[in-house]
């Protein structure tokens, strides 16, 4: 379980592929804290520490996790979004995250605010996932308040500290996303669906 509160920004050191496995090790200050069989989300992909060093550590994702997020597109050098498991009884400070990406997204585009910015994305609405304005969803691991609600796309605004301190301010546009929908949001529109 996560916050969607990015601890820190790692950088990919590696990527090996082996089968349709990918093996994944990151350079990052959290390594030396991490322990084996630990969780960590990567740009919101929830995966096991597998091996650690006090700089490194590796992960390794699966074909279901390549064939539903952007992981397969990692480059060695290229940036991921880092958080721990949260810890029972610490303040939830974003929104309820599982780790468990539901698809990709677009960025569709970028604007300038003069102090914050206003990302875009559009998605496949035909797997049946929705947002709502004033609503939660996870951008590549950052929990975010949806501003603009439409069908198939959906606007966040971004500021100054996220940009900062999170993927955002590498972000283009053309760039895929990892995107996990709100949990309560997902579970109320099943529900619905079983009513009728």
């Amino acid at each position: 379980m996560f916050t969607g509160i990015i601890e820190s920004i790692g950088i990919i050191e590696k990527t090996e592929k082996e089968s349709e496995n990918l093996h994944i090790t990151v350079k990052s200050d959290l390594a030396k804290e991490l322990k084996i069989d630990q969780s960590v989300a990567h740009n919101g992909v929830c995966l096991t520490v597998v091996h650690k060093t006090d700089k490194f550590y590796s992960v390794t994702a699966i074909q279901e996790t390549l064939d539903k997020t952007n992981l397969g597109l990692l480059k060695d050098g290229d940036a991921v979004n880092l958080e721990r498991a949260m810890k029972l009884g610490d303040r939830l400070d974003g929104h309820i995250v599982q780790g468990h990406v539901d698809h990709t997204g677009t960025c569709t585009s970028i604007e300038n605010k003069d102090g914050s910015w206003i990302f875009s994305f559009n998605y496949d609405s035909s797997l049946n996932n929705i947002t709502i304005e004033k609503g939660s969803i996870t951008v590549n691991g950052v929990s975010l308040t949806v501003v603009n609600s439409n069908i198939n796309s959906f606007s966040v605004a971004i500021i100054p500290y996220t940009y900062k301190h999170t993927t955002f301010g590498k972000l283009k546009v053309g760039d895929t996303v990892n995107l996990e929908f709100d949990v309560i949001g997902k579970y109320v529109k099943r529900l619905n669906e079983l009513r009728v």
